[in-house]
């Protein structure tokens, strides 16, 4: 009985031990997820911060410009105000161990995916730009021609209240292009050169990288688009006259209706490190003017090798 007794008690002790580790953990769990969550919504205000203050100071947008430089990983205690009051625990055994990082990307950098589709038809100039791409990048012809007739489906089905069930969803980031038909790989391959965004845009000139302004416009080669891209380091475009002037070449005309130099769509990708978790938050803003707007955010937390896992 002796031996009973003192069995019972040491599982029951087991199981209340365990059961208030439990409830520890999943404060501690909740509790990073709200700092987390709080950090990164300060952490995109920043970045509409920048990007209205640019608003203010010019109407072109490029690469020279403080909301294209990148944010290193930086302890997150060195944002704190320096004073004896405000150490942000440097100097006690409480020190945050919180790093954060992130960038602003031109989502009109890229071809956008929705150009595609214009009054309720696949666009004959906007195919035959992700055609120039696909063939860059060696992709399938055939998947382009899916990609075009599913996303005219999903954007004629979410203008209507009864949608059919067979009927693709409208994807909202290039990541879930799968959602249209394409496989893993064409998405993988497709994800730095498009995005997907609200309404059709043109290409700025002054952030789109050397592939995606040769699919951008026809007789355009690789060399003309380098030497479009070193111009432009030196001094940014303030026109697309200024990109013409550069080529000099009369088969070769960067139009106002498919090309800019200024920017609406930016995409605010956070990092914030806590300990061994990473919690990536990327959202995609809408510039009009001074107005600085979120029109969506996604969360995941990423893995080891610092990819975003569900």
């Amino acid at each position: 009985m002796a031996m009973l007794t003192v069995t019972l008690v040491a599982t029951l002790a087991a199981a209340s031990l365990w059961q208030q580790w439990r409830s520890v953990e999943v404060e501690a769990a909740e509790r990073q997820r709200v700092q987390s969550r709080w950090i990164l919504t300060g952490a995109l205000d920043w970045a509409r911060l920048i990007l209205r203050e640019d608003a203010r100071s010019s109407g072109q947008d490029h690469l020279a410009e403080p909301w294209a430089v990148a944010l290193q990983e930086s302890r997150l205690s060195t944002f704190l105000a320096a004073d004896r009051n405000n150490t942000g625990g440097t100097a006690t055994d409480e020190q945050l161990d919180a790093f954060l990082s992130g960038q602003i990307t031109d989502m009109q950098s890229r071809l956008n995916i929705t150009n595609l589709v214009q009054d309720n038809k696949v666009s004959p100039v906007a195919l035959a730009a992700f055609g120039r791409l696909f063939e860059q990048l060696n992709l399938p012809p055939l998947e382009l021609t899916l990609l075009g007739s599913q996303l005219q489906q999903a954007l004629d089905t979410s203008k209507t209240s009864n949608a059919d069930s067979t009927v693709p969803l409208l994807p909202r980031s290039a990541a879930q292009l799968g959602w249209l038909g394409l496989s893993p790989a064409t998405v993988a391959a497709l994800q730095p050169f498009v995005s997907v965004l609200p309404v059709r845009t043109p290409v700025n000139l002054n952030t789109a990288s050397a592939q995606v302004l040769v699919a951008s416009v026809p007789n355009l080669s690789m060399a003309d688009a380098q030497k479009l891209v070193a111009a432009r380091a030196g001094k940014y475009f303030r026109s697309t006259a200024d990109a013409n002037a550069v080529l000099n070449q009369p088969t070769i005309v960067f139009t106002e209706s498919e090309h800019s130099v200024s920017t609406r769509y930016f995409e605010v990708l956070g990092r914030l490190r806590l300990g061994t978790t990473t919690v990536l938050e990327r959202s995609l803003v809408w510039r009009d003017g001074i107005n600085v707007r979120t029109l969506w955010r996604e969360h995941a937390v990423a893995d080891p090798a610092g990819q975003a896992r569900p």
